[in-house]
């Protein structure tokens, strides 16, 4: 299911949200770009970040900007209560707007709304403005979960 709606959230920019699922042209095209900084990043681990970041997602944000995609985000269900955020990116070109606190809180609302009540996320240490954004919105680092327990190149965080 797609639902379209249209946001400002900055003086100037008007937004539209779509949500969908990762068979989304456009959040694939957004994808493709996280994965080719990300190869940047992760060096040698690429592949294995790469096989849990290219899975199916049902809850996908799209966000667009004068009909032109600048960013995307999504979750998937982790356990009864806890989403997991992924694929949080915001094009190189529309950075510093304020985008990727929007989608962020989008995600968030969205999640709530199918019954979860708090969140985790992974990020690379060297993310560090990604890092920034989640702490000033609650996010706290926790151990390692999952998969990147004992992965140095990963950072978990908690919210609620």
């Amino acid at each position: 299911m797609v639902y379209f709606f249209y946001l400002r959230i900055l003086e100037n920019y008007v937004m539209q949200l779509i949500r969908t699922n990762s068979d989304n042209p456009d959040f694939k095209k957004l994808s493709a770009l996280f994965d080719d900084y990300l190869v940047d990043i992760d060096g040698e681990e690429k592949d294995f970040f790469a096989f849990y970041n290219n899975v199916q997602l049902d809850t996908v944000l799209v966000i667009y900007e004068n009909e032109e995609v600048v960013g995307c985000g999504a979750f998937k269900k982790f356990d009864d209560n806890t989403a997991e955020i992924k694929r949080m990116f915001v094009h190189p070109n529309h950075r510093n707007k304020g985008i990727a606190k929007f989608v962020l809180n989008e995600l968030e609302l969205w999640a709530n709304d199918l019954g979860f009540t708090s969140f985790i996320l992974e990020t690379s240490p060297k993310l560090t403005s990604a890092i920034a954004l989640y702490e000033k919105t609650g996010y706290q680092l926790i151990p390692n979960y999952g998969q990147y327990i004992g992965v140095e190149n990963s950072i978990c965080m908690k919210k609620g």
